[in-house]
């Protein structure tokens, strides 16, 4: 049970804005191109027929894309395309072994010493390079389905110092409900450390509102925030607010991005990117070759590019600026660091 020492914030006060965030998010792709002045005629051909990952939005991220523009990096992440129908050999539904690695629903141990929560499969955004776009989240959530009996074989296992919070995004919660989830994991004595795994401070900033702030400053643990930006462009002055309501939270805020052709597969993207996430007080921590999963193969950077990039990076930036490449296989007991 929970201590009782988190203190309940009224009603009255309570920041709604981020759920209006979501009511208010594009859903529709001719409305996203009207937003951004491209023709929806020009996109028919191009369009996804596929309608179980659809386009999710929200208007405050389209406001950072470029007008007019097809190749705007934000654009290209969301925008819904005919190359995810293709069936691609070497790209699957389940490209790092999440479902082998599931110890009961929802809970997922791959590394030593640490366990991961599919806590939801809500997003902000439906990203189409998602690696967990097929993941059947309606059967396995930890906090939806025997929750108990995941707190339960956390506190059995004592190897398990870091658990991670993952989804979908484990900010969708409500912070009634993520609140109290977070107090029993920090209660359990060998957790030391919960790490969050999120984009909300990208997608809707406002999140990290009041309420938040105020009972994730009373965890008696480390607190870590990884958030993902692939690109500078994402991160604006609403972006940078929240962050350093985190980090004056407590919070060690690292970025791990993916690797994405045609969006940021070129030295100055990168460079820029880390240079902003540095300013807003985030680490950049790994850069992540594309997982093969089905209907991203259009995002794909070759390998060996991908370690020259990196390898070009270390011209331009202190090495504590370069995110690690990492590849992760399934089956494997750490991600493979490339370079």
């Amino acid at each position: 049970m929970i201590t009782g020492i988190v203190v309940k914030v009224k009603d009255e006060y309570q920041d709604k804005s981020w759920q209006r965030g979501l009511a208010t998010a594009i859903r529709n792709p001719q409305a996203l191109l009207a937003l951004l002045d491209l023709s929806f005629d020009e996109y028919k051909a191009k369009l996804s027929v596929d309608n179980t990952f659809k386009l999710f939005v929200p208007l405050s991220y389209v406001a950072k894309m470029k007008k007019g523009d097809w190749n705007d990096p934000l654009l290209k992440q969301v925008l819904p395309l005919s190359y995810e129908d293709q069936e691609i050999v070497g790209f699957n539904r389940d490209p790092v072994g999440d479902m082998n690695a599931e110890i009961s629903s929802g809970v997922l141990q791959k590394y030593h010493g640490r366990v991961l929560l599919i806590t939801t499969g809500a997003c902000a955004v439906h990203c189409r390079y998602c690696f967990r776009r097929h993941y059947p989240y309606v059967e396995s959530m930890a906090e939806k389905n025997n929750w108990q009996d995941t707190l339960t074989a956390i506190k059995g296992d004592s190897s398990l110092t870091e658990v991670i919070l993952s989804g979908g995004d484990p900010l969708m919660l409500s912070d009634n409900k993520l609140r109290k989830m977070c107090f029993e994991l920090a209660e359990i004595p060998h957790v030391k450390t919960l790490r969050f795994h999120t984009r909300l401070p990208i997608f809707l900033p406002e999140r990290i509102n009041k309420e938040f702030l105020t009972w994730s400053n009373e965890l008696n643990v480390q607190k870590v925030m990884v958030i993902h930006a692939n690109h500078a462009n994402e991160l604006d002055d609403a972006v940078a607010m929240s962050l350093d309501k985190l980090s004056n939270a407590g919070f060690t805020l690292l970025n791990q991005s993916v690797l994405l052709s045609g969006i940021n597969d070129n030295v100055q993207s990168l460079v820029d990117l880390s240079h902003a996430l540095f300013s807003m007080k985030v680490l950049p921590y790994y850069l992540h070759q594309l997982d093969k999963v089905q209907g991203a193969a259009h995002f794909e950077v070759d390998k060996n590019e991908a370690i020259a990039l990196v390898a070009d990076l270390k011209d331009h930036l202190s090495g504590y600026l370069v995110p690690r490449l990492v590849k992760e296989f399934s089956g494997e007991r750490s991600k493979q660091v490339l370079v």
